[in-house]
């Protein structure tokens, strides 16, 4: 629903070499506005109100899921933490969780976990490929006894915990719910969301173990267990987020991340599970960045086209599956090491259009987060921004207050429909528009996403979005505060950094070994059979992993039991 009123940049196009172009009307995923929007402009959905926009609570959602918003619920405020060990990391939960508590309401606040690469990659600390990573950019977690020592004393059953895991997130979850049993916790009162996003590594980070098809068949996997014991537990995370932080435009990380989506729920259709069964517990993710009102349209757009998508392509019933949930957090990649102060203004902002584009949790960043791990001081500044917008500004007081404005419904028009032509893109690359045949004669294989993937598709679009900013930087076209314009030539005082010591690594790879030498080594080459016999049969992994992680197998063992089925994923020619 494109209108005509908004033209754009094509793909690695800059503002200075497309004569007549303001460079300064041009938002940075290259739309370019009107100076002023007026009724003689009428967007497409405003003439369309009750299909397209409706009111908050009713179907398409572009004005937001629930009637009253906020007024009755706030969102979600999920910091992130991860760093060290399990001890460490455990200390600034309850750090977290603490500043967090009120003394009029209940404290609305979730964990989300941060895992180091080593246990990102699934490899154990004691890897050689681990050596000088373990702790630093994340909490390490081998075993079980990781786990319960990282959530020691914290009431999992009360808390909502998020775990950004994706390559090994099957295992990190059979772990966690592992841990849960041991503790005497019902899994059915556990509250969280696995991330377990696989596609858009392929896409952004690379941090991916098995072949696209393997990959996509393990969140299938924790889907399916999801929908049969943890009724409150988001079973993936939708993450459109790393993808804008590998360089994306809006509306790129808006079609990538929800055909990523679409590409679950037809993996899941052709393993046979009904839609109803599974569609509400899925969630998503994505960035907030700095062009304050495109990423207020992102989110409205994201929300009508996975509703008309689940209804119409896909026949849900239920209306919690044509719900899109979804977490932001503010844009890390837009955060600079020059004048760091400044970022604390950037995330405020950042965080006010999430809200303004109605998140249900949110995450904001740290001022020094360019610089090293976050001090205790600048993740309290983060979670007084969220605290400040919620209880000073007055923004909870309406739900969706630049609705119905015609600039926003231009806008979000314009950002639907350039995500829908990607999405058809992305569709021709393999089976087309879903069909409901589809879920007996297709396979994971034949998935628009997974061949684009081979193709490289993704990578190329991501890498020409972000020469096109690169571009407008380097040509002063778009002026980053601090870094190409009023700039400092004497930076203030130092930023306060925080430090892992070279400690962190020893005593891991210390207490990886004494927890090897007290187990079972019979039971564990048994349960460890029993993951590849679950692998080898395409049966559900879930089960023998929870039993894995009882009989105390290693992350890196269990990860490695799995490789040995479906094999590790170096890249295709494309890349």
């Amino acid at each position: 629903m494109t209108t005509a009123d908004n033209t754009r940049l094509t793909t690695g196009q800059s503002p200075t070499n497309k004569a007549g172009i303001d460079p300064h009307a041009v938002t940075i995923s290259g739309i370019v506005l009107n100076p002023a929007y007026t009724h003689e402009q009428l967007p497409e959905s405003l003439k369309h109100i009750e299909r397209d926009i409706a009111v908050p609570g009713q179907f398409p959602y572009t004005r937001g899921l629930f009637p009253e918003g906020y007024r009755t619920r706030l969102w979600t405020m999920r910091q992130f933490a991860g760093f060290g060990s399990a001890d460490d990391t455990n200390k600034r939960f309850k750090y977290i969780l603490n500043a967090a508590k009120t003394t009029k309401t209940k404290a609305n606040t979730g964990l989300s976990t941060a895992f180091d690469l080593p246990t990102l990659m699934g490899r154990d600390s004691d890897d050689t490929l681990s050596l000088g990573e373990v702790g630093r950019c994340g909490v390490a977690i081998d075993t079980i006894e990781d786990m319960h020592r990282l959530y020691a004393d914290i009431p999992i059953d009360q808390v909502t915990v998020s775990q950004t895991i994706n390559g090994p997130a099957a295992v990190i979850w059979a772990m966690y719910l592992a841990m849960a049993k041991q503790r005497g916790i019902d899994w059915s009162t556990l509250g969280g969301t696995l991330q377990n996003d696989i596609l858009k590594e392929f896409h952004s980070q690379n941090e991916f173990i098995y072949p696209p098809e393997a990959s996509t068949k393990l969140v299938v996997d924790t889907i399916e267990f999801q929908s049969q014991h943890l009724p409150k537990w988001n079973s993936v995370s939708i993450s459109g987020y790393h993808i804008r932080e590998a360089g994306s435009s809006a509306t790129q990380e808006l079609a990538f991340t929800l055909r990523d989506g679409m590409e679950y729920v037809e993996a899941c259709l052709i393993r046979g599970l009904p839609i109803d069964q599974f569609a509400p517990r899925l969630s998503f993710f994505f960035n907030a960045h700095n062009e304050f009102f495109e990423e207020i349209a992102k989110l409205r757009a994201a929300r009508r086209i996975w509703a008309r998508m689940m209804r119409d392509r896909y026949g849900a019933k239920s209306e919690r599956s044509w719900f899109m949930k979804t977490h932001v957090q503010t844009a890390g990649c837009s955060l600079t090491e020059q004048q760091p102060l400044n970022n604390i203004v950037r995330v405020a902002y950042q965080a006010m259009a999430a809200v303004l584009g109605g998140c249900q949790s949110l995450h904001t960043d740290s001022m020094d987060e360019t610089l090293g791990l976050p001090t205790e001081q600048a993740v309290t500044v983060a979670l007084r921004t969220q605290q400040i917008l919620a209880h000073e500004t007055g923004v909870t007081r309406t739900v969706d207050p630049l609705g119905g404005s015609w600039f926003m419904e231009s806008l979000t028009d314009t950002v639907e429909s350039e995500a829908l032509d990607y999405i058809a893109e992305i569709d021709a690359m393999g089976r087309g528009p879903w069909k409901p045949d589809h879920a007996t004669t297709s396979t994971i294989d034949d998935g628009g996403v997974v061949r684009g993937i081979h193709k490289g598709y993704f990578r190329r679009q991501i890498a020409e979005a972000s020469y096109r900013f690169s571009e407008e930087c380097e040509n002063h076209d778009r002026i980053i505060v601090g870094v190409n314009e009023y700039v400092d030539k004497e930076e203030g005082r130092p930023i306060d950094i925080l430090q892992i010591g070279a400690e962190v690594e020893t005593d891991q790879v210390t207490r990886l070994a004494e927890f090897k030498k007290r187990r079972d080594k019979d039971g564990v080459n048994r349960a460890l059979d029993e993951i590849r016999e679950a692998a080898r049969n395409n049966a559900n992994v879930m089960p023998a992993l929870v039993e894995g992680a009882l009989a105390n197998c290693t992350l890196g063992e269990m990860v490695q039991a799995m490789a040995d089925v479906y094999g590790r994923y170096t890249g295709g020619p494309e890349w």
